[in-house]
């Protein structure tokens, strides 16, 4: 019976965002030890339900150390990111004498505030402890910014291949099945890493469209290869300002150097290659209300904050595309997340039913998509804000806005949150009695993500760049870091 360390610690860090990401913000509800741990998230869609899933199956004794996540935000303070990892840590060190192997869930983007490069910095220190041969598997992000040091410290990397997010537990399932060869002695796997001199893939990733999608057809169709085991395609993450930022691609083989090589360098060239062809047409806030107002009734027009995802890092406080929806008058929709404690702890001294008057959004910084509006307009619901996700990405899975209200802004109902989220899914809206297809339109805080539960909803999509912190024009971002040239920035 092989003995398996595992841990869970992932956060992408937007180092342009103001202030640190602190241990409380790793959410409660998930940061715990041992099987109480485990438990929660058997049959979910998370990679430690692939691990679980793996481990079951070939007859494991794990020993779980943490779970712990965060909302993508500030670089990690130095106090959290010693004590999440210093669990995992505490957990090899204490067990060193009987492990076979370590599987670890991460990231790839996670920025502390003493040093570059959060996963490697972990996976440094881990090895320390278990010596340079125990296995050693972890599954990333699409959105990784692999490092030198990841690959060096850890034999398995491997990597989601959606966009929307949906194939987490089939990747956890991968990675442990890797370990699993690895530990019976059957594979002697290492990982290279290729990397593209770009802030981000093109698209950023975007599995739905035809180009980008053909990345990971491709990097599936070598893993049935003769000693090819994962082969990741990691799109970056522009919005941390770091030397070794940009798209990646890894090739994890079993002796089988050279043909990992030829895999590698040659979807790096695509993704080269494909670096001006953008699929996404951003609207200016003014244009998406205007579609808004001439949109004439469900099934809605979903229309997408780009800029102000929360996923992204972004304050998911920006008022641009709010302020211009009220201008022109368009009644009939939603307006979701609008990330303001201050707000929602007003609200709540109030009762469902009161009308107010209050400043909404825009406090965190109002040079990136707009300062406050002094708005008046009805509360609709309070709540304590739990929400358990029925979608493909959310599917059981129970999360938290903290205090929560629907305000009622000139027909408008303003989702007020506390906790910091982006849209994944439908129950993030219909548990405050909010019915997202019987709207007129529906303005979502997310990027991409968002597309799997609310695309199939929709009459439209369209996106909007409404200038705050992840906005897709990066020249607005002042790098300082990231190794030049580099694409856009040196055309």
């Amino acid at each position: 019976m092989f003995h398996v360390l595992t841990g869970v610690f992932v956060h992408e860090s937007n180092t342009f965002k103001k202030g640190e990401t602190r241990l409380q913000d790793f959410r409660d509800d998930v940061l715990d030890l041992g099987q109480v741990a485990v438990d929660r998230f058997r049959g979910v869609n998370e990679e430690l339900a692939g691990f679980l899933d793996v481990a079951d199956l070939s007859g494991w004794r794990l020993t779980h150390t943490v779970s712990a996540h965060a909302t993508p935000g500030a670089r990690v303070a130095q106090e959290a990111f010693d004590h999440i990892a210093g669990l995992i840590c505490d957990g090899a060190r204490a067990h060193k004498a009987t492990l076979d192997g370590v599987l670890l869930s991460l990231h790839g983007s996670m920025v502390p505030v003493f040093c570059e490069d959060g996963e490697g910095e972990m996976l440094r220190r881990l090895r320390a402890i278990v010596g340079p041969d125990l296995p050693i598997a972890v599954t990333l992000d699409l959105h990784a910014m692999v490092t030198e040091a990841m690959v060096e410290q850890a034999q398995i990397l491997v990597s989601y291949k959606t966009y929307p997010h949906v194939d987490m537990r089939e990747t956890g399932r991968h990675a442990a099945r890797l370990l699993d060869r690895t530990m019976k002695g059957d594979i002697a796997p290492r990982t290279l890493r290729r990397h593209i001199p770009m802030l981000d893939e093109a698209n950023a990733g975007r599995t739905d469209v035809p180009q980008t999608a053909a990345l990971y057809t491709r990097a599936t169709a070598h893993e049935a290869e003769p000693g090819i085991l994962a082969v990741s395609v990691n799109a970056g993450f522009s919005e941390a300002d770091i030397a070794e930022m940009g798209p990646t691609v890894l090739v994890t083989h079993d002796r089988n150097a050279a043909r990992a090589t030829e895999i590698a360098e040659a979807l790096a060239q695509t993704i080269w290659d494909q670096r001006g062809s953008v699929s996404n047409d951003f609207l200016t806030p003014e244009a998406a209300a205007a579609l808004a107002l001439a949109h004439p009734a469900a099934p809605p027009l979903v229309i997408a904050d780009y800029a102000d995802n929360p996923g992204a890092g972004a304050y998911g406080d920006a008022t641009a595309l709010l302020a211009a929806l009220l201008q022109v008058g368009v009644t009939g929709g939603a307006f979701a997340p609008m990330i303001d404690p201050e707000a929602a702890a007003f609200l709540h001294r109030h009762r469902v039913g009161d009308t107010v008057t209050l400043d909404l959004g825009g406090k965190c910084d109002p040079a990136f998509g707009g300062g406050p509006l002094t708005v008046t307009g009805e509360i609709r619901h309070l709540s304590e804000g739990t929400y358990t996700g029925d979608g493909p990405i959310l599917g059981g899975i129970t999360h938290s806005w903290g205090k929560t209200a629907v305000f009622r802004v000139q027909g408008i109902d303003v989702l007020v949150v506390t906790l910091s989220g982006q849209m994944l899914d439908l129950q993030q809206l219909r548990a405050f009695d909010i019915a997202p297809e019987a709207l007129r339109f529906l303005v979502v805080k997310s990027m991409q993500h968002f597309r799997a539960a609310f695309q199939p909803i929709a009459a439209r999509v369209v996106v909007c760049d409404t200038g705050a912190l992840a906005t897709p024009q990066a020249h607005l971002r002042p790098y300082t870091r990231v190794r030049r040239p580099v694409w856009p920035l040196d055309r």
